[in-house]
């Protein structure tokens, strides 16, 4: 509110049971169906009002297809490896076959 110095606002938002906690945040990203909504240098704020949570986003605002490729790490490659007792490429095929899934992975290779 214009013209109301910052101190008394928040003793009025308090007094209202509303609390504001800034998250630190690189980027976020939001999934929804076959897109993802990407907000870069992003101003985040967590606002609870009589318990209901909220978030306040601002940012650098893009757009993009979601990939139905799942993330596969060189961590999770290294683990099915580690666990079917196989080689590197394997364990990738295997990881690919299962969507990512570590276990899946590793009961494939160990049948």
């Amino acid at each position: 509110m214009q013209g109301m110095n910052p101190r008394q606002m928040k003793k009025m938002m308090q007094r209202m049971g509303i609390q504001q906690q800034d998250i630190d945040a690189d980027l976020v990203i939001i999934k929804s169906g076959n897109k993802e909504t990407i907000i870069s240098k992003p101003n985040v704020v967590k606002v609870n009002m009589m318990g209901q949570e909220t978030f306040q986003i601002t940012g650098i605002i893009s757009e993009r297809e979601s990939s139905t490729e799942p993330e596969i790490s060189e961590e999770d490659i290294k683990t099915v490896m580690e666990q079917a007792s196989v080689n590197e490429e394997n364990a990738r095929a295997a990881l690919e076959a299962s969507d990512g899934d570590l276990a899946k992975a590793i009961i494939e290779l160990s049948n």
